[in-house]
């Protein structure tokens, strides 16, 4: 099953409405945003960042506002784990079933074991609809908030809000 497939089975499982937009390849934001221009359906875009802790036995996903930059500084010092680092590309194949610029919640689906802990930017419940790569960076999936939410959820990976105004993670019932 290609990488696509295996996120719209699931989302067409959950009874999940969406919209795929196809594009070039776009492994960045900035990249992404010439594409994004051109999808007629309102959505805030998503930047995800895959990071491992120093001893390479924890690995995070951050979902945030495409806009917006995160301080990891202020990650690192929440998590008390030491300095965090992107994680190589053989580690999103491991744990998210994906590849450099495509990470995305999508490749949650492909961690079974709920090993990648999941920091989401409380300002994205504002959100009427979001997008991510379907775990391939050629198209865009347009999903509502809730759905994303719902999506998250049934892959069981644990997860906290982080708030935009200091870009330090807190904890949420919703982990």
């Amino acid at each position: 099953m290609n990488r696509r497939a295996k996120v719209f089975q699931t989302l067409q499982q959950l009874g999940v409405p969406y919209t795929v937009y196809e594009h070039p390849a776009a492994a960045t934001v900035e990249v992404a945003r010439r594409y994004w221009d051109a999808i007629p359906e309102p959505a805030q875009h998503c930047k995800n960042l895959f990071f491992r802790n120093h001893k390479g036995n924890r690995h995070y996903l951050v979902i945030l506002d495409c806009r917006k930059t995160l301080s990891v500084h202020a990650l690192e010092q929440r998590l008390k784990q030491g300095k965090l680092s992107f994680a190589s590309a053989e580690r999103m194949q491991k744990y998210l079933g994906t590849t450099p610029g495509s990470v995305s919640l999508f490749g949650l689906v492909n961690d079974a074991a709920h090993h990648v802990h999941v920091f989401i930017d409380a300002d994205l419940q504002q959100a009427g609809k979001v997008s991510f790569h379907p775990n391939d960076n050629t198209a865009s999936v347009i999903l509502a908030f809730a759905d994303a939410m719902r999506f998250l959820r049934h892959c069981g990976n644990p997860f906290e809000w982080f708030p935009p105004d200091d870009g330090e993670p807190s904890p949420s019932a919703g982990a």
